[in-house]
């Protein structure tokens, strides 16, 4: 049995996993995340804010001292869409190694969407693929399609954060922003239906900060609950009404809402556009959403 850790930075959040595997048994022990958003202004400067790499080195501090508390036998750390196109993501990578002693990986969108497929189909029963795995990401959203295993892969600039920051700018955005955004978002998803069948799966797995607030939206939970959002079935009906409901409300309502992180406030409305965008492409009645991720196939990467 090993015990590893990993740690997934993208554009909002960067997070941790520690898990005990061995062959195909995983055990959680820890699982945890702060929201940093290492991308803020990246879509538009194409480079790191000052306070933005200062916020996540202390979050990979604090990481670092969790980690020394729990023997792990491997680390891997792996950044994605707002490192990729920061232009002085040195500064980043070299703050992080001098913290954890680990050379940040920066995969690209299709190694990142192998692994969310990975993370987010090895609990599924394998009857219910073939299956479209959609990431939707700060900066990115990852459309996965396979089987047993990846057949096809894009990744796409079309996340929360990014579509925040270029289109949305208003919380409630007005409608013209909303038509901005949406052209963006579906030339997106058409770029990525070019490579990837995105109406061919049986069963749509939708995973990440985005998805997992909408299916608790979708839910009426009374909090963020991990266990009742994992594996729900979301109507494509209630990912559109979810969607319409963040685009008409406030920031203060939003934040209000008892399932709401607080880094999530400014970029849920984006982000739920993104999916009911997805969900409309795609013809699927109905999403899972899964709380397993790119964490876990990262995970499982350490060991095979």
């Amino acid at each position: 049995m090993s015990q590893v850790a990993v740690i997934d930075c993208g554009t909002n959040s960067i997070r941790l996993l520690i898990a005990e595997i061995s062959g195909s048994n995983f055990k959680e022990v820890i699982r945890t995340m702060e929201i940093v958003r290492l991308g803020q202004g990246v879509d538009e400067n194409k480079a790191f804010h000052p306070d933005a790499i200062n916020r996540t080195l202390l979050a990979v501090k604090s990481f670092k001292e969790i980690i020394d508390k729990n023997k792990v036998d491997k680390i891997r750390f792996c950044a994605t869409s707002a490192t990729r196109d920061a232009t002085n993501r040195n500064l980043f990578i070299d703050g992080v190694r001098d913290i954890l002693n680990v050379q940040v990986e920066v995969i690209p969108g299709e190694e990142e969407a192998a692994l969310s497929f990975t993370g987010a189909t090895y609990q599924l029963d394998q009857g219910s693929g073939p299956f479209l795995v959609v990431d939707i990401g700060g900066g990115s959203t990852e459309f996965v399609y396979g089987d047993k295993k990846v057949i096809s892969a894009k990744s796409v600039n079309i996340g929360c954060v990014r579509m925040s920051e270029r289109h949305l700018t208003n919380q409630p955005p007005t409608m013209d922003q909303i038509a901005s955004a949406i052209v963006d978002i579906d030339i997106a998803i058409t770029q990525a239906a070019v490579s990837v069948p995105i109406n061919s799966a049986k069963s749509l797995i939708a995973v990440a900060g985005t998805a997992t607030t909408v299916a608790a939206a979708a839910l009426d939970l009374s909090k963020y609950d991990r266990d009742l959002i994992h594996l729900s079935k979301i109507s494509a009906d209630k990912v559109h009404k979810v969607a319409q409901m963040f685009q008409s409300m406030n920031k203060s309502e939003i934040s209000a809402l008892p399932y709401m992180h607080e880094g999530r406030v400014d970029v849920i409305t984006a982000g739920s556009l993104v999916l009911s965008r997805v969900m409309a492409a795609t013809g699927a009645v109905e999403f899972v959403a899964s709380e397993s991720d790119i964490l876990d196939g990262m995970a499982f990467s350490l060991i095979n």
